[in-house]
């Protein structure tokens, strides 16, 4: 994801797509908040084989150089007005989830199963953001919870003013949210990886892009 490091030991281990072959049912999705940390770690411990991911985004959170308000964001199951799946009627985006119906409350966060994370990273010395890591439970995996935390992250990059993001990934799932070969935007990675799973969006097409090598944090170890 860029996301601890790879069973070589020499860079990030790709994002793992949170798939979503499955039809995309409604989840609330919202920045973190600190009473989440315990249950993101859980999900981030149920995500990956390894408790690598898990200290990465606890050695991001504790780092006020790389870690961004905001920009950690989660996706929940909901309790209230739902779907025949049990789902929140809604379309997945953070503010239709969260919007009231007509009859009743808006419906209430019940179980935290997946996060996206963007943190700074630096291209030729200019601020973009690295996504990673992106994390689902795997018994949500495959029915758009991680697909939503990632849309939600990126709007509220947008939101923000960022424009680049870059993130090591399945060059088959991160192109759906506009995500092409970081390589046309001139922007390059400190370590071997294949063309295709090395990404970069600009949220901003009209705004220049940095060229060079992209700085990760030091969490990151590369």
């Amino acid at each position: 994801m860029p996301a601890a490091s790879s069973a070589s030991g020499d860079h990030p281990t790709p994002s793992a797509p949170p798939s979503s072959s499955m039809p995309d049912p409604a989840w609330l999705t919202r920045a973190e908040r600190p009473e989440d940390v315990s249950a993101l770690r859980e999900v981030l411990l149920a995500a990956f084989p390894s408790d690598e991911e898990a200290d990465l985004v606890d050695a991001l959170r504790r780092d006020p150089q790389a870690w961004i308000d905001g920009l950690s964001l989660t996706a929940w199951e909901v309790a209230g007005p739902t779907g025949a799946d049990g789902h929140a009627a809604a379309d997945g985006h953070a503010a239709a989830a969260e919007k009231a119906s007509a009859d009743g409350p808006a419906p209430e966060p019940r179980r935290l199963v997946a996060q996206a994370l963007l943190t700074r990273a630096h291209v030729g010395g200019e601020p973009v953001l690295a996504l990673a890591p992106c994390a689902t439970l795997p018994s949500h995996q495959r029915r758009g919870a991680g697909s939503a935390a990632i849309r939600a992250a990126l709007e509220a990059a947008r939101a923000l003013g960022e424009n680049v993001v870059v993130v090591l990934g399945h060059a088959e799932y991160y192109p759906r949210f506009g995500f092409t070969p970081a390589s046309r935007f001139g922007v390059t990675a400190p370590f071997d990886v294949p063309d295709e799973a090395f990404l970069a969006l600009a949220l901003d097409p009209a705004r220049p892009v940095p060229r060079g090598e992209i700085v990760y944090p030091p969490a990151f170890g590369v």
